[in-house]
């Protein structure tokens, strides 16, 4: 496609994808990699490491933002990224033994039970008072700042088994070639009981440090071609800073049904991906 064409499309798309990613904590992949192979015919292999300059780019650009706004628990984020980046790394080792279309499958459905349940949920969790004893002792408690501008406490729970599931969900995205950031949001809000906009500010400050791991390997192949590379980071930039802006703004039930959307969409392209596979494979 014309250059004339492709850089303004792909800087419009690529702040989209920016945006999505610094209010839902996923990064910009959802909307980068299906533009560029469906879209532009780019190969996947260049796509996805076009995707992951933007989820370095998104979170680069929301972290600081949220760090100093108050919404990122950089304890936890820490705490849990141990956990991911050892899944990450057994699931690379596993991977040539597992059926990858079981594993989209499988992954899919749950993606799509749990994007129905959030969006069903519209009311604020209920924080529990008792902090967590391993919580309290690594000092993950915090507070961040409400709608109504006053700073509202919060005591995560059940430590050992959110750490638990994040390395499953490092496994889950080495196997099923997607990125950690769903899981990792969905396990800080639903099990550890964070604040919805708490668990994504985090998300978002988990994941460059996982991209950035990536984006290497990427690069090293010669897999990141700065023709598609270079505006996509500095759309996805522009996005971030958006998201960050308009974070404190949001309603949280508006923003727990944009997330709600956001992995439903990615649950039927893992159910998509796994039914052509077992075809592919039948054939």
């Amino acid at each position: 496609m014309n250059a004339v064409i492709f850089i303004p499309v792909l800087l419009v798309a690529s702040t989209l994808a920016g945006l999505i990613g610094s209010l839902t904590g996923l990064g910009g992949g959802i909307v980068i990699v299906p533009l560029l192979v469906l879209g532009f015919g780019v190969d996947v292999r260049y796509a996805i490491g076009a995707s992951l300059i933007a989820v370095i780019a998104t979170s680069s650009g929301a972290a600081a933002a949220f760090v100093r706004d108050g919404y990122t628990n950089i304890r936890v984020g820490m705490l849990l990224e141990v956990a991911t980046t050892a899944g990450a790394l057994a699931g690379a080792a596993i991977a040539i033994y597992m059926p990858a279309a079981g594993i989209s499958l499988l992954f899919g459905a749950v993606l799509l039970y749990t994007a129905v349940a959030t969006f069903i949920r519209s009311k604020p969790v209920s924080l529990s008072m008792e902090p967590d004893l391993l919580a309290t002792r690594l000092q993950l408690n915090g507070d961040y700042p409400t709608e109504k501008g006053v700073k509202a406490p919060y005591y995560p729970r059940r430590t050992i088994p959110a750490f638990c599931v994040m390395f499953g969900a490092g496994v889950l995205s080495a196997l099923a070639g997607i990125g950690s950031g769903i899981v990792k949001v969905l396990a800080m809000d639903k099990l550890m009981g964070l604040p919805f906009k708490v668990s994504t500010a985090t998300s978002n400050f988990m994941i460059g440090v996982t991209a950035s791991a990536s984006a290497g390997v990427y690069f090293y192949r010669g897999q990141i071609e700065p023709r598609s590379a270079a505006p996509v980071a500095v759309g996805a930039l522009a996005g971030a800073f958006l998201g960050a802006r308009l974070l404190p703004k949001i309603n949280v039930a508006m923003l727990r049904r944009g997330f709600s959307c956001v992995v439903c969409v990615v649950g039927v392209q893992m159910i998509y991906r796994g039914v052509a596979g077992l075809f592919g494979s039948a054939a």
